[in-house]
């Protein structure tokens, strides 16, 4: 059975699901859509042309589909489309996409946002992705499923986060993030592989070791051009799926160049 609260306003035209929890003081605007079993716990404001889907909790005072701090913004009717058990803490921020970035911004399922963290215009937020309290997303930004981004950090727009990335804690990101990738720093560097993430989430040894010989391959021998070495692997490495994935990500085109070793960055 749904339950709003006395002093919730929801617009009469807003679509919630079977089973959804608005506590007190939460405001859900016309075009919003509310799956099976949401709850917003109090002081909620919901706007835009936004869809949550189902089991997601959100709590006080995140601010949810408001239009993007974007100057080139101009009232385009853009979405906000978020996945389902997704965990909004306090004071998060998530903002719709914009005519420059294909107008929707996409959040997948299963992820943790931590308090007062932030996501952007025109951002691709892949599964099972946490980011700590306060770190932030530009606009464009993508961030493939199973990263992990450290409290007070920050992502440059345009930026891509591969799968089991991890960024550490205050750094500053400017450059693509490679799968399995560590990078951490003020003007952050690749410092080697998410080896605890690796064997938290069940990759074999012999997974990451192959993955630990491949990276070895990449950035710990510079006699040859990156664009060499990372052919060389695809050839040595045909058969590893998770390997390929990494080189996949390297040779994909991108505004933005990749985060490299600090010795191979200077």
């Amino acid at each position: 059975m749904t339950q709003i609260h006395p002093t919730a306003v929801i617009d009469d035209k807003a679509q919630l699901g079977e089973n959804v929890q608005i506590g007190p003081f939460c405001c859900v605007g016309p075009k919003v859509v509310l799956g099976d079993g949401v709850r917003l716990i109090s002081h909620v404001t919901i706007a835009g042309r936004t869809y949550i889907g189902a089991d997601v909790t959100i709590y006080p005072f995140a601010s949810i589909g408001h239009p993007p701090q974007d100057l080139k913004y101009n009232g385009e009717d853009s979405q906000l489309i978020i996945g389902d058990k997704n965990t909004i803490r306090e004071y998060v921020t998530l903002q719709p996409g914009t005519a420059g970035g294909g107008m929707v911004t996409q959040i997948g399922s299963n992820n943790l946002f931590m308090v007062a963290s932030h996501i952007a215009h025109d951002c691709q937020v892949g599964n099972h992705v946490i980011m700590a309290n306060g770190a932030t997303l530009g606009g464009h930004v993508q961030v493939e499923d199973h990263a992990i981004i450290g409290g007070l950090s920050a992502v440059h727009q345009f930026v891509r986060i591969g799968a089991h990335a991890i960024i550490g804690g205050m750094s500053g990101v400017e450059h693509d993030v490679i799968p399995y990738g560590h990078v951490k720093g003020e003007r952050a560097n690749l410092s080697g592989l998410n080896l605890i993430g690796l064997k938290r989430r069940g990759f074999s040894t012999a997974a990451i070791q192959e993955l630990r010989s491949a990276y070895q391959d990449l950035f710990e021998s510079t006699a040859h051009p990156l664009a060499d070495r990372v052919d060389a692997v695809g050839e040595k490495y045909a058969h590893n799926e998770n390997v390929m994935q990494l080189v996949g990500f390297i040779r994909q085109d991108s505004p933005r160049s990749l985060c490299l070793p600090q010795s191979a960055a200077a």
